[in-house]
């Protein structure tokens, strides 16, 4: 569903301030994978989920999305194929539409604009049912300001926008790290929910290693740009804290410097 072939992408190349963020970058996910991508501090997880999204070109390689080369697709483009959530609950919605005209916007995206009416009952019914899912009590306070909401409460908002549509690829982008332990959590069990009923193929970055342990069927490792370990099914699951560290040190010859990672 995804595949990352031979991508490079440097900043400020031939400056004082170079810096190479991704150098050969590998990786194929394959329908309905859920990986979870951690890393220290520059390793190039979110220059690979902006690459992948196409906030910025790459210098070279290629990127495919069920079978579709998107390289050279310009961000809006590729809205039609990637779903993404962001880590602050800021972004994602419109603070000041309500929740319901937020999921008709989500669900109009890639679709063709007519002067019909705003919502229909049948959408409302929808999107009062989808609300319902989330358990949160938000299916009663549809006509309410998404910018009223709670940052756990806007982020739900913001899964269920980026995955109306059932996209080929989802992003999770630390979209839970500006929630307090207990609403991330909730967050957490509410994507598991919606990748798996919607069998969705996912790469999540999170600095929680005990998260990415427990999410996904997957879980990769990043450092200076690339992939340096990469496990799956039971081997995961059965994976500890100490486990990733050690195995950090000696792929990488050195100590975890993410301080957020450590300290969760």
């Amino acid at each position: 569903m995804l595949e990352i072939k031979n991508v490079y992408k440097t900043f400020n190349a031939g400056t004082v301030n170079e810096k190479v963020a991704l150098r050969g970058l590998e990786l194929t996910l394959q329908d309905g994978d859920f990986v979870t991508v951690i890393g220290g501090n520059g390793a190039g997880k979110s220059t690979m989920l902006n690459a992948i999204a196409g906030v910025w070109p790459v210098d070279m390689g290629k990127i495919l999305v069920d079978g579709q080369d998107i390289t050279r697709l310009p961000e809006h483009k590729r809205a039609q194929y990637i779903g993404r959530v962001f880590q602050d609950p800021m972004m994602g919605t419109a603070a000041t539409m309500q929740i319901d005209e937020n999921l008709a916007l989500a669900a109009r995206r890639g679709a063709k604009r007519t002067l019909r009416i705003g919502i229909t009952k049948k959408e409302h019914d929808e999107y009062y049912e989808l609300l319902k899912t989330l358990d949160l009590g938000l299916e009663n306070r549809m006509t309410s300001k998404v910018g009223l909401l709670s940052g756990g409460q806007r982020q739900a908002v913001t899964l269920l926008m980026a995955t109306l549509k059932r996209p080929k690829l989802l992003l999770l982008d630390e979209h839970t790290a500006a929630l307090d332990p207990k609403t991330a959590a909730k967050v957490l069990e509410l994507s598991q929910k919606i990748v798996s009923e919607n069998h969705l193929t996912t790469l999540m970055i999170t600095h929680n290693m005990k998260d990415a342990i427990k999410y996904g069927n997957r879980l990769i490792m990043m450092h200076e740009g690339h992939i340096i370990y990469d496990v799956r099914g039971e081997e995961k699951a059965n994976l500890q804290v100490s486990d990733l560290l050690q195995r950090f040190e000696q792929v990488s010859g050195g100590s975890l410097d993410n301080d957020r990672m450590l300290l969760s």
